[in-house]
């Protein structure tokens, strides 16, 4: 008989950034442990049908699913712990709830009837949850914002409904909440604690399992305390405390007893955990023999969490090669050809992330024209690789003024530009664009395969002919400038199947060059480093200055 799916509902209190995100991706990664199949979901208060088109500053990175969904970055929190295959369905804002509404609306689905957010928006809301459950033991369900947060009480209302729907036995919840220490006072407080509570108890929700965030594990007697002012059994509060390392958080919460409560909770047979390959992980991360220096030039660098995957998978390649990274953030609208000496001087390896629109170019164009010109290890992830093509462009083939369209529309040589029309290895269609087309419509988005060439830095990375990646681009490198290229010493490492989009691209006689157009950071794992950025940190190891 197959057992009902069960539903963990992660909410949080007090205040933001508690890590309502890793917390789940943590319990994911300890039920996986005990041999349970598992999926996580992000429902996201705001109205943004997705984070697409925020700007990272507020928003931080928007992470992409193999389907080609624009989602948040907590996904990719989810992907790194877990081996979870998310997409579109597991991550639904209030924009999207409610365009799926409106349109049923419009369509007379609802017979005429007065639309409400109960029962209307809550059912959805239930419905797209509904929607993640087939074939897994375990859907995680975080939800976005802060208990009191006007924005998120229809997410609330409606998984609060879910324990009568889904049934009493298959539901639990969880609440993050914080417990400070109070340096003058010289002792943990619960208050805020026990008021976040009230707030969701409030609602209707009552809290199973209490995640306390803190900066030190909780004494018996303050668990006893928390657990009788919230209505909790004591060993439901769990000591959330802070890790240096990420990783290092499933391996407090199974100190703590979590996933051992929320199986009794659940009522689910389970192995015991396996958390050797983990615990070896962590080891390795404190007892490396090697240090390196990557320079990142890129324009959200106010804001690390908008490089939150490419940091990650910078710490999963340096871990690999037995070494910690030193990240430099550099905002590349400070630097030109003639600050680039001072100011990379310390770099091993110089990275310049994706992007969109015109400001801070030439900084990232000098950035590139100085790894390439000192021999030092250049890694361009998607508009990165448009910046090193229109720098070779411009000082090898002296192709002056050489840009990308969506910099310069009246260029001469548009190196880079957007391909009016293009085969879509993914639907199997042509597609068509231009610039009236709806932004959503230009971009390649998602997985698509990439065919290897041999004897390049690409394909003694990956050490197989045909890969796929994850895109999330408008731009291409111009077909009519490819011969140009390769006779000045440019190598297309990487091509579409049909050989018509470049995804790739190297230059002779540099320890390590490589420009690509797709984004390899959302596919890496601790325990499994992306090969790009494995050899990468290898090479900026070998031009290391320390």
């Amino acid at each position: 008989m197959d057992l009902p799916t069960k539903y963990i509902f992660v909410t949080g209190g007090v205040l933001s950034s508690l890590g309502k995100g890793l917390a789940s991706a943590a319990i994911g990664a300890l039920l996986e442990s005990r041999g349970l199949t598992v999926t996580i979901q992000k429902l996201d208060p705001y109205i943004n049908v997705d984070p697409g088109t925020m700007n990272p500053f507020q928003h931080g990175e928007v992470f992409v699913t193999d389907d080609g969904s624009e989602t948040d970055l907590d996904l990719g929190h989810y992907e790194r712990f877990t081996n979870a295959e998310l997409s579109c369905d597991n991550n639904f804002t209030s924009g999207k709830i409610y365009h799926s509404v409106i349109t049923k609306e419009r369509r007379g689905d609802y017979l005429g009837g007065t639309v409400q957010v109960i029962p209307h928006i809550t059912d959805e809301i239930i419905n797209s949850i509904k929607l993640v459950a087939e074939g897994v033991d375990v859907v995680i369900v975080e939800i976005g914002g802060t208990i009191g947060d006007i924005e998120s009480l229809p997410f609330l209302e409606a998984i609060r409904q879910c324990s009568t729907d889904l049934g009493k036995d298959n539901v639990i919840y969880i609440h993050l909440t914080y417990v400070p220490y109070i340096k003058t006072a010289g002792e943990l407080k619960t208050k805020p604690t026990q008021h976040s509570v009230k707030e969701l108890r409030g609602i209707g929700i009552q809290p199973d399992i209490l995640l306390c965030r803190t900066d030190r594990y909780l004494s018996a007697s303050i668990k006893a305390k928390i657990a009788l002012f919230c209505n909790v059994s004591e060993d439901a509060v769990i000591t959330a405390k802070d890790v240096k390392n990420i990783y290092e958080v499933p391996l407090v919460f199974h100190k703590e007893g979590l996933d051992n409560k929320i199986v009794e909770l659940l009522n689910i047979w389970t192995r015991a955990p396996q958390l050797d390959k983990l615990k070896a992980f962590i080891k390795k991360s404190k007892s490396v023999k090697h240090s390196v220096t990557i320079a990142i030039v890129g324009k959200y660098v106010d804001l690390t969490e908008s490089y939150k995957s490419l940091n990650e998978a910078l710490y999963h390649g340096a871990i690999a090669n037995d070494s910690k990274v030193n990240l430099i953030y550099i905002d590349s609208e400070t630097i030109n050809a003639d600050s680039c000496a001072s100011t990379l001087m310390e770099a091993d390896g110089i990275l310049v992330p994706g992007g969109f629109g015109k400001r801070g170019i030439e900084g990232k164009i000098s950035a590139a024209q100085y790894a390439r010109e000192n021999k030092i290890p250049y890694f361009g992830i998607c508009l990165g690789l448009h910046i090193a093509v229109i720098e070779f462009a411009r000082n090898v083939i002296l192709l002056q003024d050489a840009n990308s369209e969506e910099f310069d529309q009246k260029t001469p040589y548009p190196v880079i530009y957007l391909m009016k029309e293009w085969f879509d290895a993914k639907t199997g269609t042509v597609q068509r664009r231009d610039d009236t087309s709806a932004k959503g419509a230009t971009m390649r988005l998602g997985a698509y395969p990439c065919q290897i060439q041999k004897g390049t830095l690409a394909y003694q990375a990956y050490g197989v002919d045909q890969i796929s990646e994850r895109h999330r681009h408008r731009y291409e490198l111009n077909n009519i400038y490819r011969d140009q290229l390769e006779s000045h010493g440019a190598v297309i490492g990487g091509v579409s199947p049909d050989g018509e989009l470049v995804e790739i691209m190297e230059i002779e006689d540099h320890p390590w060059f490589l420009g690509c157009q797709f984004h390899p950071e959302f596919k890496s794992r601790p325990m499994n480093p992306h090969p790009l950025f494995r050899d990468f940190i290898k090479a900026a190891l070998l031009n290391s200055k320390s």
